[in-house]
């Protein structure tokens, strides 16, 4: 994603949006971690916080914003509404915040659900 601003342009990767956005999911409460859907097995596995990164996926919106998709585990027993809901204020807060990039929509796919 490309900004102009009057002294030049800055160039913002999608991989730094969506390591922005996959740290901040994985913050709130009652979220286990990110997830990713493997090809061979059709599970989904936890990922490391190294990688939260690839549980996330952005594509820019035609009207210059962008869209991101995350790919979640919840624990077991919490209301996964209210637990997406805090997500999704908390990504749009943050990626706006740390990128000036307006944040259209947010989609949160949930997995998987951990028992500790």
């Amino acid at each position: 994603m490309t900004i102009k601003t009057d002294l030049g342009y800055i160039e913002i990767t999608n991989e730094v949006i969506a390591g922005i956005a996959g740290y901040a999911a994985s913050s709130c409460f009652g979220v286990k971690g990110m997830t990713i859907r493997s090809v061979s097995d059709g599970l989904a596995h936890l990922l490391r916080r190294e990688s939260l990164s690839r549980g996330v996926r952005i594509t820019e919106d035609t009207e210059g914003g962008i869209n991101i998709d995350l790919h979640i585990a919840v624990e077991h027993g919490i209301n996964i509404a209210s637990v997406c809901h805090s997500i999704i204020n908390e990504v749009r807060y943050h990626v706006e915040r740390l990128t000036s990039i307006d944040v259209h929509n947010i989609d949160i796919y949930v997995e998987s659900i951990k028992v500790d």
